[in-house]
């Protein structure tokens, strides 16, 4: 037989025993590796979906909504889907079952940009946050850094099992604050690093988006950003915290509801951490060089919330995911009426929407 027509049957045959058997032929091309890196293929796709989508389902990837018992209605979150204004959902307190069963119908009802499903997985919550999970230690019980990387490792397996792609862990806080003390890796700066480390790596290996929070630090504050806005007093002790996470590529940080006074550089001026530039773009963007996708903590907290237009200030302030504005449509309003009022807003927005996008190819959901 003529060399072309042997090559042209094995290419079929391969291709035939490969569908018998399950394994795809548009094998994933980029991964989270890819994430930091520059590559022509990737730039050009990532702007082929951004130019399909209009500028409320652009700010909409921005947006994250809660579902789940203490999240928002199916009916809410399918309305949301339908009208491609959400790029993705948190799942609060359900089980592993009823998660996944969710996120299957959220996806059969999505006709747009895939939605990335987040989760607060970290070790000492998930058990609570999710039934049906494999059990694993507290963070601060937790030994040693081969306990760190096997619980990262089960922790991985069922958040893959249900579908969810984005984990919000990570604690990197010091441990004295009561609202996460048993959810850090303790008290001493170098552990924290280290386990956070190994922790975002292997989440990161295992194809899971890693959160360092919270940004810049909850450890030594006094209250509950729950409830009210807190204060750092003068210097950010748990900076040095997210040097070495960012240094090693963590891929997201979520900055948390807290302000910063009698610090002459990076006062606040009574606002969270979350809607001030001077924190969000100033210091984690340009000073500590984070590359990544910054997401505000929940924007339903009493730390913020009573804020007027504060997905727009948080926006304005540089972070690139709102996660679980009081009301999605209103949060994109505001933030599309900032853009038509400031051509640098949008090009800030549109960066941020491609960063995300970028994040999407590189988890596989858009191929």
């Amino acid at each position: 037989m003529a060399p072309f027509f042997v090559f042209v049957m094995n290419q079929f045959l391969t291709l035939t025993f490969a569908c018998c058997i399950g394994i795809s032929v548009n094998a994933q091309r980029f991964s989270l590796n890819d994430f930091f890196k520059y590559d022509a293929e990737l730039a050009q796709k990532i702007d082929s979906v951004f130019f399909e989508l209009n500028d409320t389902s652009r700010v909409g990837q921005m947006i994250v909504a809660a579902a789940g018992r203490l999240g928002k209605p199916d009916s809410e979150i399918n309305d949301l889907v339908k009208h491609q204004m959400i790029g993705g959902v948190i799942l609060l307190n359900g089980s592993k079952t009823g998660f996944t069963e969710k996120i299957n119908a959220f996806n059969t009802l999505n006709k747009g940009v895939p939605l990335v499903y987040s989760a607060d997985a970290e070790p000492t919550l998930i058990g609570s946050k999710i039934k049906g999970t494999t059990p694993v230690k507290k963070a601060n019980a937790m030994l040693n850094r081969l306990e760190v990387l096997h619980y990262t490792q089960l922790i991985c397996q069922d958040l893959k099992q249900i579908g969810i792609t984005y984990n919000y862990a990570p604690v990197v806080d010091m441990s004295p604050n009561k609202v996460v003390s048993t959810r850090s890796f303790g008290n001493n700066p170098d552990t924290a690093q280290a386990w956070a480390n190994i922790f975002i790596k292997e989440s990161q290996k295992s194809g899971i988006v890693a959160t360092a929070k919270h940004f810049p630090g909850h450890g030594y504050v006094t209250g509950d950003t729950h409830e009210r806005l807190v204060t750092i007093d003068g210097e950010m002790k748990e900076l040095n915290n997210y040097i070495p996470l960012i240094n090693g590529g963590v891929l997201s940080i979520m900055v948390a509801h807290i302000a910063i006074k009698n610090n002459a550089k990076y006062n606040t001026n009574g606002l969270p951490s979350s809607c001030s530039k001077v924190i969000v773009t100033d210091l984690l963007k340009r000073e500590l060089n984070f590359k990544g996708l910054v997401i505000t903590d929940a924007m339903n907290m009493g730390g913020v919330a009573k804020i007027d237009k504060c997905e727009l200030m948080a926006a304005k302030a540089g972070c690139d995911i709102i996660l679980m504005p009081v009301n999605e449509r209103k949060a994109i309003m505001d933030i599309l009426s900032g853009m038509e009022k400031n051509i640098r807003f949008r090009q800030q927005i549109y960066a941020s929407v491609k960063k995300i996008i970028r994040l999407k190819i590189c988890l596989g959901l858009i191929t």
